[in-house]
Formats: C-alpha cells, sequence, structure tokens
C-alpha cells in the first residue's frame, strides 16, 4: 500500500533513467569505433551493426542491473553515502556486462584504454546528475519551499518525538509539518489528539502521509487510520520504539539514523499476480454460483425453514483487505435469537441448528462467500477474515506488525492456516498465533500452485471430516 506521492517528482525518475541510456549510448559511440569491426555477415544475419546491438545489449542489461539493486529508488530521506555505494554497486555490475561483451565477442578488438575511459566517463557523468538533481532539490525544498510533502504525526513517544525534530530542523528533506496528534499530554504541545487527528483527515484534502507511533495507538486507532489511508491514497508509514525488533515483512526506511516502517508490497499484490489470482477467483466462483449455488440454495431454503425461522443467508461484518469492512455471507446455521452478540460457535453449542450442524462439519455453510469472491471483496484462499469484535482482542496477542502485515491481502474462504487445523474458535493464545503465523506464510510464498493444493486439502478436510468443523 505505497502511493506515488508530492506534486510533480514524479517525472524526475524517468528523466534520469532516460538521460542515463542517453550517456550510455553517446559516449559508447565516441570512445568505441565500430565502423572497424562491422561486417557483411553480421550485418545479414541479424539485420543491425555491432554497434546497434551493443547499444541494445548495454541499455537492456543496465536496466536489469539498476532494478535489481534499486538504482533509482532515490528517496527525499536517502543519505548522500547511500547514493554513493548504489553507483559503486552499478559501477561494477555494468564493468562485468562490458567486459562480458567483449568476452562473448572476440572478433571485436576493442582497446582496453577505450574501454576504461568509456566506463569512468560513463559513470563520472551520471554520477555528477544525480548529486546535481539530489543537491538540487534539497536547495529547492529548503529556500524556495517547493516539492514539499504534508505530513502528519500520530503520537507522542520518545521516537516521534525524534522524528518530529527531524521533520523540523531538516527543512532541506521537504516536510511541511501540519500537526502533531496524540492522546498523551507528556513532552511537547501537541495539536489535538487522535480523535481530532481522524476528524483533521475527514475534513481536510492535501495530506500525503501520516506516520503513526505503533506503541502508542491501539489496534482500532490503527485499523482507522489504515482504512483512511486507502480510501483517500495517502501513505501510511510506522514509528518503532528503538528497542523495537524490526519485522521483515515491513520495509525500514532510515530518517537521519531513525528507523521509520512502512507495508512493503507483498508478492500477492503486484499488479500481474492479481491479475491471474482475480482471474482465478472469477471463474471458480461463477463455477460454483452456476453448477452448485443455483440448485443448492433452494434444497437448503426449504431445510432451514422447516427447522427454524429466521433469513436462508446470515450476514456478518468482517475486516477485509486494510481493514475494510464487508458483509460477510453464510447459510444460516444459529438459531435466531435476540441480542445475539458476535461470537464464535463453540461445541456443542445449543444455538446450532440440527441441518446447521450438518452444513458447518461439511462447510457448505461457506459457500456463499463465493459471492463475496465474486463481488471482490474476497478471494477463494486468503487469511480467513475475522469478526469485527475480535480484531482488536487479537491483535494484543499477535505482534501488531504482522497483524497489520496480514490485513494487507484480501482474506479468503479457506486458507493455509485452516488446511493446518487451525480453523473456527479461538480455544487460546496458541491457536490465533499459529493462525497469523501460516498466514504470514501464505503471503509471503504465494503462487497459484500453492492455492490449488489449499483448495485441494480443503476439499479432502470436507469429505474425511475437520475435528475443528463443529
Amino acid at each position: 500500500m505505497s502511493y506515488i506521492r508530492g506534486r510533480y517528482s514524479w517525472v524526475l525518475r524517468p528523466a534520469l533513467i532516460v538521460f542515463d541510456i542517453l550517456t550510455l549510448n553517446v559516449f559508447a559511440s565516441h570512445y568505441i569505433d565500430f565502423q572497424t569491426y562491422d561486417d557483411p555477415y553480421w550485418s545479414l544475419e541479424f539485420l543491425m551493426s555491432k554497434a546497434t546491438f551493443f547499444i541494445m545489449y548495454v541499455s537492456i542489461l543496465w536496466l536489469i542491473s539498476a532494478y535489481s539493486i534499486k538504482f533509482y529508488n532515490v528517496y527525499r530521506y536517502t543519505s548522500a553515502l547511500n547514493i554513493l555505494i548504489l553507483v559503486i554497486k552499478q559501477f561494477f555490475i555494468f564493468s562485468v556486462i562490458i567486459f562480458a561483451f567483449i568476452g562473448f565477442n572476440r572478433d571485436i578488438e576493442i582497446e582496453t584504454m577505450a574501454i576504461t575511459k568509456y566506463l569512468f566517463t560513463t559513470i563520472g557523468a551520471i554520477t555528477l546528475v544525480k548529486f546535481i538533481m539530489y543537491y538540487g532539490l534539497k536547495k529547492f525544498r529548503q529556500y524556495l519551499n517547493g516539492n514539499l510533502r504534508r505530513i502528519l504525526v500520530i503520537g507522542n513517544t520518545s521516537s516521534a518525538q525524534e522524528l518530529v525534530g527531524f521533520f523540523n530542523k531538516k527543512r532541506e528533506y521537504g516536510y511541511d509539518l501540519l500537526g502533531v496528534y496524540s492522546d498523551s499530554t507528556k513532552g511537547k504541545q501537541l495539536d489535538g489528539s487522535v480523535k481530532e487527528a481522524i476528524t483533521y483527515l475527514s475534513e481536510n484534502e492535501g495530506v500525503d502521509e501520516i506516520y503513526c507511533a505503533m506503541d502508542e495507538l491501539s489496534e482500532k486507532q490503527i485499523n482507522t487510520f489504515v482504512k483512511h489511508a486507502e480510501l483517500n491514497r495517502y501513505n501510511i508509514k510506522f514509528i518503532p520504539e528503538a528497542k523495537t525488533l524490526f519485522d521483515k515483512h515491513l520495509k525500514t526506511d532510515f530518517y537521519n539514523y531513525l528507523p521509520v516502517l512502512s507495508i512493503q508490497q507483498v508478492v500477492l499484490n503486484k499488479p500481474f499476480n492479481q491479475l491471474l489470482k482475480r482471474v482465478f477467483d472469477i471463474i471458480l466462483s461463477l463455477f460454483v454460483i452456476i453448477f452448485l449455488l443455483s440448485w443448492l440454495t433452494v434444497l437448503l431454503y426449504i431445510l432451514i425453514k422447516l427447522e427454524s425461522k429466521g433469513p436462508l443467508f446470515y450476514k456478518h461484518r468482517r475486516n477485509g483487505i486494510n481493514y475494510k469492512e464487508f458483509e460477510c455471507y453464510k447459510f444460516r446455521s444459529l438459531k435466531v435469537e435476540v441480542n445475539n452478540g458476535e461470537d464464535y460457535v463453540k461445541q456443542n453449542d445449543e444455538r446450532v441448528t440440527k441441518i446447521g450442524r450438518f452444513l458447518r462439519r461439511t462447510s457448505i455453510d461457506e459457500l456463499p462467500q463465493f459471492y463475496n469472491v465474486l463481488f471482490g471483496d474476497m478471494s477463494v484462499v486468503g487469511p480467513r477474515p475475522h469478526m469485527l469484535s475480535y480484531t482488536d482482542a487479537y491483535s494484543k496477542k499477535v505482534d501488531k506488525y504482522n497483524f497489520i502485515y496480514r490485513h494487507n491481502v484480501k482474506p479468503g474462504i479457506t486458507g493455509l492456516a485452516q488446511t493446518k487445523g487451525f480453523r473456527g474458535e479461538i480455544k487460546s493464545d496458541d491457536d490465533i498465533v499459529n493462525r497469523v503465523k501460516y498466514d504470514i506464510f501464505y503471503i509471503e510464498n504465494w503462487s497459484l500452485l500453492l492455492d490449488l493444493k489449499i483448495i485441494g486439502s480443503t476439499i479432502l478436510l470436507v469429505f474425511l471430516g475437520d475435528e475443528n468443523a463443529y
């Protein structure tokens, strides 16, 4: 959940890439005399000169190597030392690329001095422009108040106060601090409470980022800010305390040696994988709805109505991706009771009807969730969505960073945790800890084959029986 923010800085990275590619090609034509090495056979076979082939070769491999080491991932908080390290890495990789070309094309006799001049001149020019752009933007932000990022800080922990000091003192980084909000009154002057911060976000546009002190905020408050960030498309980052062991699931950036965490894009949320999974979800959900639910719904309507009064479907609100709330559908398996609060069904629960016990044991009661899949609120496979009343309670027993990471993908009808025996009632803290552990493993190791394996295991459990299905 990372959005490109800023007024116009989004054009700088493409401009630098174009400049670098042009630099590679211009200096290649200056230092290397390809006309000496062209021959009719090469031109006839590949419909191009060796010069053209070299230009294509270095351009493509430059982009691949730059992408692999994140050469162009330079942000306003990136230090000059980090940029220099990136340049050195890219220089060595690019040198290998050039000498590999010469090694595979032994008929080309390029002087070592020409190659040396080409490498150092090219990298030198690219480095010079990179630093001119870097320091030029700093001065532009510092003295002309341009290219600013408008931010809020939520929390008043020692790390949050240190970050506020960084934003106020380091004007060259271009952060416009709109306010600091916290329910804690200790320390520096605040602009309001956490509740007032939510009101501010609801009434004002143009916020680019918010920074939340994780150790001060409750899960419910974090949920609210995450949903605001998703709805209004601004970035949300997290301020850990110095004693916190940083979770590998979150991306760590350093603002003047102060760590700031953000939710990094998981493999499941990459555009191609999202499309692949969505197409799979739509095909499977349509198949189930057309060939199974079309006649099963009529049959179950009769059986459920004969035993107890009430609706055919049971609708309950759950947290989905980025804590977005949605109505989750199930075939009703419980008796309708007045003031019946949300609670997991326990073993030998008197609320369960006779037909409901069969539906739950065979997981048929979950089939209406294929409508949720078709509507886009859920996926066939993913972390199971929790009841709203349990989200805050569970987050206190599970690492907050893992819990947020878990909500970074769509929930599923079935999931890896369910096939490993962690479904239904939460009897102990270990149940929810292990459930989240398997959910995190699924998110980090997702593939379509893993989805198919989980679906197969789920179908097998339906026929063999699951002791937790009651």
